[in-house]
């Protein structure tokens, strides 16, 4: 096995180790994506994702969405989208638009993604901006589309807002997996994903374990990776 991929999976490790006090749930989400070709260049991607835990007694978020990609460069690839989120069961956070902008690149073994966020809450005034970057390693298995994988996300929030928004470093995600040809136009990436939270402003961090399932129906051609969320 790669030394890269080894050295990858170990700093996951260590940057998902447990701090004190902090609170855990076993989550599951899953996210299904379907990419429509426009033209050689363009596609749409239409998303679904719902997400359910121990703590939140079932499904606790839905989001609906659509993102419009542009390959303005081979392996390279920037975008406009739009997400409606909805918050269930015990979670009481109000339900969200999210607008987001970003650019996706693909270099060998590497994938990477960067995402600006903006979040509109529908119980007060004032655009929350996250600015997310993604780093993605995969390791072929000697069959197409076959690979291990490995994946960090930041969540860096550069401003706070009336209905809830905090500025700083509000959390990471670090994802273990495998990616998977389930069919000539689809595709599964299946692993185990650690989201942390950190405690700010005297709340108590929090660690998510969560079973994570992306299905994606490629009808196109675009050599542009879909990332997970």
């Amino acid at each position: 096995m790669s030394r890269t991929f080894l050295c990858a999976a170990l700093l996951l490790l260590i940057g998902v180790a447990p701090a004190r006090a902090q609170q855990e749930d076993r989550q599951a989400w899953e996210q299904l994506n379907v990419i429509v070709p426009m033209t050689k260049q363009v596609r749409v991607t239409l998303e679904q994702i719902a997400r359910t835990s121990d703590r939140q007694d079932g499904i606790y978020t839905t989001e609906y969405g659509a993102l419009l990609g542009w390959q303005v460069a081979k392996g390279i690839e920037i975008g406009v989208g739009y997400r409606r989120v909805g918050f269930h069961s015990a979670n009481l956070a109000p339900d969200e638009d999210r607008v987001r902008q970003q650019i996706v690149f693909n270099r060998g073994r590497f994938a990477g993604r960067f995402r600006i966020d903006e979040r509109f809450s529908t119980v007060g005034s004032g655009i929350g901006v996250r600015i997310r970057p993604l780093l993605r390693y995969n390791l072929p298995l000697g069959r197409p589309r076959l690979a291990l994988f490995a994946s960090h996300e930041s969540f860096l929030l550069p401003n706070s807002t009336s209905w809830g928004q905090r500025a700083g470093y509000e959390r990471m995600r670090n994802l273990l997996g495998l990616a998977v040809p389930l069919g000539k136009a689809l595709n599964a990436d299946i692993g185990y994903l650690n989201q942390y939270r950190f405690g700010r402003n005297g709340a108590r961090p929090q660690m998510d374990h969560a079973l994570s399932v992306q299905l994606t129906v490629n009808l196109g051609a675009l050599g542009v990776a879909v990332l997970h969320d």
